[in-house]
């Protein structure tokens, strides 16, 4: 059987420089989404002069989270959202479908403080061979960072507007804050979201639609928010 290593880059820091740090790799894949802030398609063109090598494009026939919600009229849950599963899980078992007769190696980005996420991973997908250079080397999500930095790169755009990572512009994990934060940035995204979550009959936030959300509700800094990455899905499965 042939073996094959693949690295999945999420237009996050972490998983381009596990990337960056692994050898040999053989495949980088990166599932697009429209709800992506448009910079995160630079931030890849970026990664691949870096890396010396293409980053192949895949996505979801649903391509962006409204298909979706209208599609299951469902959001999220304790046991994750919707958009995930369907945007990405499912985007990455068809490519395993396809590449069965592989001995794949997968590449991840959790860093030093997620060992016990990459744990998880172990145990979730015990037919596939893993590698963690972050964790390997001991590097945190601020030395990611600070690699980006020195390699010349500049990171995705919602960093530097202030969120924790490169999740979709309006993500359904968001918390009171993090909502009240796309109110102020991205506002057209704000009001296609309270009105979907009124046709749906669901709300982002448990116990509250965003068209009821007080504009002074929440303080993002106190929420916690991962990554929306195929790492995040796979941590909880």
């Amino acid at each position: 059987m042939a073996g094959m290593k693949v690295c999945w880059i999420s237009a996050g820091v972490s998983s381009f420089v596990a990337g960056y740090l692994a050898e040999k790799v053989d495949e980088y894949i990166y599932i697009d989404i429209e709800n992506q802030h448009p910079d995160s398609m630079r931030f890849i063109k970026d990664c691949e002069r870096a890396l010396g090598k293409p980053i192949q494009i895949l996505r979801s026939d649903y391509r962006n989270v409204q298909n979706v919600i209208r599609q299951f009229r469902f959001i999220n849950s304790p046991y994750g959202a919707k958009c995930t599963e369907v945007l990405k899980k499912r985007v990455r078992k068809e490519w395993e479908h396809e590449h069965c007769k592989q001995k794949i190696t997968y590449v991840w980005g959790f860093d030093f403080n997620e060992k016990h996420r990459a744990d998880r991973l172990l145990e979730s997908m015990p037919d596939f061979q893993h590698e963690f250079p972050l964790i390997d080397k001991m590097l945190s999500k601020e030395d990611a960072h600070a690699i980006l930095e020195r390699l010349k790169i500049a990171r995705p755009a919602m960093y530097d507007l202030g969120y924790r990572n490169n999740n979709c512009i309006g993500c359904v994990k968001g918390g009171m804050g993090y909502w009240n934060k796309i109110r102020i940035d991205f506002p057209e995204v704000f009001e296609r979201m309270a009105k979907l979550e009124r046709e749906v009959g669901r709300s982002c936030i448990n116990g509250i639609f965003l068209d009821e959300l007080e504009p002074d509700r929440g303080r993002m800094e106190d929420e916690v928010m991962p990554d929306c990455t195929i790492m995040c899905y796979l941590a909880v499965a």
